[in-house]
């Protein structure tokens, strides 16, 4: 039986936001949007995401065109962590 290799190929040139939720107490404020911090390609906001303290990080998250399987429209800052260690593979 052979062992099925799927080849995903991610688009970091994709355009991207980083967003940061607005907190009380270092936590999301449900109340509230996200707003924009920055703009640019996916690598960008992967990189200015991976720049915050990592105690912050719980309050970014990514939004770019889904790349399915492994890209959503919304990337969690788990998700993004993981892209940001599997980038040099994708």
């Amino acid at each position: 039986m052979g062992d099925v290799v799927v080849e995903s190929k991610v688009d970091f040139g994709a355009l991207a936001a980083l967003r940061k939720w607005p907190s009380l107490a270092n936590q999301r404020r449900p109340d509230r949007e996200p707003y924009q911090v920055s703009e640019g390609t996916l690598d960008e906001c992967i990189s200015a995401f991976m720049k915050k303290p990592a105690a912050t990080r719980h309050l970014y998250e990514i939004r770019t065109a889904a790349q399915p399987p492994l890209v959503t429209d919304i990337l969690s800052p788990e998700h993004v962590t993981e892209l940001s260690r599997w980038r040099e593979f994708l």
